[in-house]
C-alpha cells in the first residue's frame, strides 16, 4: 500500500486491495459531508436560536465560530493520531463524538450548553476530516485514487454550497420555534447507521510501533491557529479591530513551530507535520497554498449571497439558499468527472477549472449588478452554474495532486494540514468579503446590487492569485529541472525513514 499512486496508474494493478473499498469510501463520503456540512447549515438558525434561548447576538455568534476554531484546531493532531494509532480507530471515535455532541446540541436548554456542544463537535468533526483523505491514500491506488478523490473533493464542494438551503429546508420543514433542533438531530440517525457501516467496512491494518506524538508541536501549531483564527471569526462584532495584535503573535508561533519541526525531523523524530512534505514531496507546498488562497474566495462569496439574497432582494432563507443552487449543481457533476481525467491532465485541469470559475463569478457579479429587479436569481443561474463547473475541477484534482505522492504513512497529517490551509483561507473569506460588503453599502446609501458585484469582485482577486500558482506549478512541472519521479520521491522519505 505504500506504492506512489502515479506507480499505480501506469500499471493498473488492483492487487492487494480491499474488495470493500468502494463501499468504505462511501461511509466516509457521508461522515464528511455531515460534518463539513455544519459548517455553514447553523447560520439560517442563528435567529431562532437566539429568540428561543434568550441568547445575546454576541452568544450565539459562539455556535458558528466555536465549531469553526476547534474544528481547524483538530485537523493536523488528529491527522497525525491517525497516522501513528490507525484512522480506522480515529475515525470511528470521532464519529461516535459527532453523534453524541450532534444530540447534546439539539437538546441544549441553554446558550451555553449549546456553545460548549458546538465547540465538542467541531473538534469531532477536526478530528474526522483527515481521516477522510488518509483512509482513501490507504485504499485506493492509481486511477481508482483519482476517481475516489474525485468523489471527495464534490462531496467538499457541495457540502459548502448547499448548507444554507438544507438548513432553510430543514427549518421549513420543521414547524415551531423549535425547529432549529432538527439541525443537530439529522446528524443522530444518519451518524448512527454510518458508525455501523464503519464498523463493518473499514479495513484493518496492522498495528506497529507505539509511536508518541509531538506535544510541542501540537501546542505551537494550535496556539499558531487560534492566532490567525480568533480575531476573523470574530471580525463581525469588532474582532479585527481589538484582537489585530493576535496576527503577528499567530505568525510567530507558526514560525516557532516550522523550525520546531525542522529540529525533530532532523534527529530522525517524528514530528507533528514533516517538513519533507514541503520540500521532498511534488507538488504539496504548491497544491496547500493553492487550496488555501481559492477557498478565500470560494467560502466568502456564499455570505455574501445570502446577504444580498436576504437583506437585500427579501428571500426567505430556502429560497436564498435555492438562488445559488445551480453553482453547486455544477461543481457535483464536475468533480466526480475531473477525478476521472485528474490522472491525463494533471495540473492543467485546475488551471483550465480556475479560469471558468473567474469567468463564471465575474459574469455573476455583473448580472446581479444590472438584472431587472425580481429577475437576479434567474439571470445569474447559467454564470453561477458555469463557476460550479470550474470550482469542480479545482477543488477536487488539487487535491488529487497535492496529496498524491505523499507517503502512505503521512497521508493523515498531510491531509490535515491541506485542510487547515481551507479553514483558514475560509475564515478570511468569511470575515473580508461580507464586511467589504457591508462597507458599500454604508457608502452609497445602501445600493445593494453594487455591494455585492464589488464583493464578489474582491473573491475574483484571490481566485486569480490561485490561478497564478497553478500556472507557476504547471510551468514547474514541466521544466527539466522542475521534474521529480515518483521513485526519487519516494526514495527520500525512505531514507529519512519516513518511506
Amino acid at each position: 500500500m505504500n506504492r506512489d499512486a502515479r506507480a499505480g496508474g501506469r500499471t493498473g494493478d488492483t492487487a492487494g486491495l480491499d474488495p470493500r473499498r468502494w463501499k468504505a469510501l462511501w461511509v466516509t463520503l457521508a461522515t464528511g459531508f455531515m460534518s463539513l456540512l455544519d459548517v455553514t447549515i447553523v447560520a439560517v438558525a442563528l435567529p431562532s436560536m437566539q429568540r428561543d434561548l434568550s441568547a445575546s447576538a454576541a452568544a450565539v455568534q459562539w455556535v458558528v465560530s466555536g465549531y469553526a476554531l476547534s474544528f481547524a484546531l483538530a485537523l493536523v493532531p488528529a491527522g497525525r493520531l491517525g497516522d501513528a494509532m490507525g484512522r480506522r480507530r480515529i475515525f470511528l471515535w470521532s464519529l461516535a463524538g459527532f453523534v453524541v455532541c450532534s444530540a447534546g446540541a439539539g437538546a441544549a436548554p441553554t446558550i451555553a450548553w449549546l456553545v460548549v456542544a458546538r465547540i465538542a463537535q467541531g473538534a469531532c468533526a477536526g478530528c474526522l476530516a483527515p481521516q477522510n483523505s488518509a483512509l482513501i491514500q490507504q485504499m485506493f491506488r492509481g486511477a481508482e485514487r483519482g476517481r475516489a478523490f474525485g468523489l471527495f473533493g464534490a462531496t467538499v464542494g457541495i457540502s459548502s454550497a448547499v448548507g444554507p438551503v438544507t438548513g432553510g429546508l430543514i427549518l421549513a420543514l420543521a414547524h415551531g420555534t423549535q425547529g432549529w433542533r432538527w439541525i443537530f438531530y439529522v446528524n443522530v440517525p444518519i451518524g448512527a447507521v454510518a458508525l455501523l457501516l464503519g464498523l463493518r467496512l473499514l479495513p484493518r491494518v496492522a498495528r506497529g510501533r507505539r509511536e508518541s506524538l509531538d506535544l510541542p508541536g501540537v501546542v505551537l501549531l494550535g496556539a499558531g491557529v487560534l492566532g490567525l483564527m480568533l480575531p476573523l471569526v470574530f471580525a463581525d462584532s469588532g474582532g479585527l479591530r481589538r484582537l489585530w495584535w493576535l496576527f503577528p503573535v499567530g505568525l510567530a508561533l507558526l514560525a516557532a513551530f516550522a523550525r520546531w519541526e525542522g529540529w525533530v525531523a532532523a534527529r530522525d523524530g517524528r514530528p507533528l507535520l514533516d517538513p519533507r512534505l514541503l520540500t521532498c514531496t511534488r507538488g504539496y507546498a504548491a497544491g496547500t497554498s493553492l487550496g488555501a488562497l481559492y477557498f478565500v474566495g470560494f467560502s466568502g462569496v456564499w455570505l455574501v449571497f445570502a446577504l444580498f439574497f436576504q437583506d437585500g432582494l427579501g428571500y426567505e432563507p430556502l429560497d436564498s439558499g435555492l438562488a445559488v443552487t445551480p453553482f453547486a449543481i455544477g461543481s457535483a457533476a464536475a468533480a466526480v468527472i475531473s477525478g476521472r481525467l485528474v490522472e491525463r491532465f494533471g495540473r492543467l485541469l485546475t488551471l483550465w477549472g480556475l479560469v471558468t470559475v473567474v469567468v463564471g463569478l465575474g459574469a455573476t457579479a455583473l448580472i446581479l449588478r444590472s438584472a431587472p429587479p425580481g429577475a437576479e436569481a434567474w439571470w445569474a443561474a447559467p454564470a453561477l452554474f458555469v463557476g460550479g463547473v470550474g470550482s469542480g475541477c479545482v477543488i477536487s484534482p488539487n487535491v488529487t495532486m497535492t496529496l498524491s505522492d505523499v507517503p502512505v504513512r503521512m497521508a493523515g497529517a498531510a491531509g490535515g494540514a491541506l485542510q487547515t490551509g481551507q479553514r483558514l483561507g475560509g475564515a478570511v473569506g468569511t470575515a473580508a468579503l461580507p464586511g467589504l460588503y457591508y462597507m458599500v453599502l454604508a457608502a452609497n446609501g445602501k445600493n445593494y446590487h453594487d455591494a455585492v458585484a464589488l464583493a464578489v469582485g474582491c473573491a475574483l482577486v484571490a481566485l486569480l492569485g490561485a490561478l497564478a500558482l497553478a500556472v507557476l506549478d504547471l510551468h514547474h512541472d514541466r521544466h527539466p529541472r522542475g521534474r521529480r519521479d515518483a521513485r526519487g520521491v519516494r526514495s527520500e522519505h525512505t531514507r529519512a525513514g519516513h518511506g
